[in-house]
């Protein structure tokens, strides 16, 4: 049998290449070390992604829960109001519960099983006009949530509840007088650190901006269509701008990777067979 034998041809132009050769290995390096930067920096970020309903109650807090019931919750509004509500019950939250128009009441003392919202549900039917209930007499036209955000905080106090919250659940048309109240209110309960979360229906612009300035971020959910159905819009997560950022440079790295740093294909070796019989 024959044995092949390979034979190469040398090259004059060896030593030319040997500075391409020298760049192309700190690219590699350098591209190399960055895409592994922008992958460890993309999983970080991934890791702080929270994909769960953040729901209406901070998770592990006990909530008072403060009602808007003045004559500026139009009839369409309630629906709002009710799914929040039934959205507590159904966590089985251990809340507490103000109703308030200028006035505010203690319905249900901190603790008490959020079940116990269900019967007050009848309560918040409208029938042609603001949906009756036993504090109509009592609550005027104007509102003030300087007033019924101060009792909800007095409640957890009064029965020393530990991880306190307070939800708002309100149009957020609180009479003029009342802003300087209200942001001194807003700015006591940060300090005593007390989470106010506020579910806005259906809020005019002037609202939204002034509860924007004086809430901390993510605080605010603003329900636009205030008479639709099914889940509140806070259950949508927001985009992941920067994992999505980190993700495209990351591809862009590999890409440049691929283009300056590939290595160089050449013709396959021509094979010389020969030999001895």
């Amino acid at each position: 049998m024959r044995r092949s034998r390979v034979n190469r041809i040398d090259s004059p132009d060896t030593a030319a290449l040997r500075r391409p050769r020298r760049r192309a290995r700190v690219l590699r390096v350098i591209f190399t070390a960055l895409s592994l930067a922008l992958l460890l920096a993309a999983a970080a970020n991934a890791r702080n992604l929270d994909t769960r309903d953040p729901g209406l109650l901070p998770r592990g807090t006990t909530g008072v829960v403060v009602v808007d019931l003045s004559l500026s919750i139009t009839d369409s509004d309630y629906a709002a109001v009710r799914r929040a509500l039934r959205e507590l019950a159904a966590d089985d939250a251990r809340i507490g519960l103000v109703i308030f128009s200028d006035v505010a009441y203690e319905l249900l003392p901190p603790g008490t099983p959020a079940a116990e919202l269900r019967p007050v549900l009848r309560l918040l039917v409208p029938r042609g006009g603001p949906a009756p209930n036993p504090w109509t007499q009592s609550f005027r036209a104007g509102t003030k949530i300087s007033t019924a955000l101060e009792l909800a905080a007095e409640m957890l106090e009064r029965d020393a509840i530990e991880n306190p919250s307070i939800l708002l659940v309100s149009d957020l048309a609180t009479a003029p007088d009342d802003v300087p109240a209200l942001a001194q209110t807003i700015a006591d309960l940060r300090a005593r650190s007390i989470p106010l979360r506020v579910s806005a229906i259906a809020p005019s612009s002037d609202a939204r901006t002034l509860f924007g300035g004086l809430l901390e971020k993510g605080a605010l959910t603003v329900d636009e269509d205030s008479g639709a159905t099914g889940r509140r819009p806070g259950a949508v997560g927001r985009m992941p701008s920067e994992l999505l950022v980190l993700a495209a440079l990351l591809f862009a790295a590999l890409a440049v990777h691929e283009r300056f740093t590939a290595r160089l294909g050449l013709p396959a070796a021509t094979r010389v067979e020969g030999g001895a019989p």
